[in-house]
């Protein structure tokens, strides 16, 4: 059984920051990649980072690179620490988990709830 939750989210102005975390639950060889995405209403999900976890491999988005940063805090935890936050960042991020290809945003088998983050 996997699970993933996702925490952090909030309301922030532009310029600002938020730190969301990813709790991962289930067995390890299923979630060597881990994602993040996000998704506003009448639009498609974006993936945004990931990282391929225990080697430390990034992966970002034009959208993001140079203000996201993924990275693992525990055997079960990523964040994506978020910076210079813009409008355009408002959306509901999921993390996500699949076991190999950690790049290919489209095959990511399994999605945590979302938190929402609102950048005004």
């Amino acid at each position: 059984h996997v699970q993933l939750v996702e925490s952090g989210g909030g309301s922030v102005q532009a310029g600002g920051s938020l730190r969301l975390s990813c709790q991962y639950y289930g067995p390890a060889l299923v979630a060597n990649c881990i994602g993040w995405f996000r998704q506003v209403p009448g639009k498609e999900r974006e993936g945004v980072a990931a990282l391929y976890a225990g080697f430390g491999i990034t992966y970002y988005s034009n959208s993001v690179e140079g203000r996201f940063t993924i990275s693992q805090h525990s055997a079960n935890t990523v964040y994506l620490q978020m910076d210079s936050l813009e409008p355009e960042d408002t959306g509901m991020y999921f993390c996500a988990a699949k076991a190999t290809d950690c790049s290919q945003w489209n095959a990511y088998n399994y999605f945590g709830q979302g938190t929402q983050v609102t950048v005004s």
